[in-house]
């Protein structure tokens, strides 16, 4: 194999699980594996022209969301898939923390990803350009200043819409997610 072919690989490796939850959490589980796999195709194409000018993961993943966005405004996907199904995926408790304990029970640890699940649930409802942010930011773990550069917006714009997208969702969280519905 050549030395390009083997940094795909890589970068292949490193980053298809991420990408793959990532575009899964923007625009549903039906379409995501067939758009990771378009991400890859056009960063297999331009791997060679990558300058080192921003963090490689950063224009990866701006990669990923132009091309989610790009899918998100042909009208037939609008119409035809359900982005609001839930990524029941075996991460979910390896992204989530209990405080105080060191392993939660098996009670708990339903009671977590059912908490989780309701949490994605309603990121997956916000307008785009605040699920975006939000995931980015809350299950990518981005700075503000990453995303700006991903998204390529200003700072100020990511802070707003993050601001917003928050507010929006613990609104919604507060009205549907009760905790003591679990207990």
């Amino acid at each position: 194999m050549d030395k390009n072919t083997l940094e795909f690989q890589a970068v292949y490796d490193d980053f298809h699980p991420k990408i793959l939850r990532y575009l899964t959490n923007i625009i549903g589980e039906n379409e995501a594996e067939d758009l990771t796999q378009e991400v890859f195709v056009k960063v297999s194409r331009a791997l060679g022209t990558f300058r080192g000018e921003c963090k490689f993961s950063t224009w990866l993943y701006r990669i990923a969301t132009n091309t989610a966005i790009d899918k998100m405004r042909i009208s037939s996907f609008r119409q035809d898939v359900n982005i609001y199904e839930l990524d029941d995926s075996d991460d979910t408790e390896d992204r989530l923390l209990w405080i105080d304990e060191e392993t939660p029970s098996v009670e708990q640890s339903l009671m977590q990803k059912e908490m989780y699940q309701c949490f994605i649930e309603y990121v997956k409802n916000l307008p785009v350009n605040y699920r975006t942010i939000m995931v980015l930011s809350e299950l990518e773990g981005f700075t503000n200043n990453e995303i700006a550069e991903v998204l390529g917006i200003s700072l100020d714009t990511v802070k707003i819409r993050l601001h917003r997208g928050k507010t929006k969702l613990i609104q919604e969280l507060k009205n549907n997610c009760k905790a003591e519905d679990w207990l």
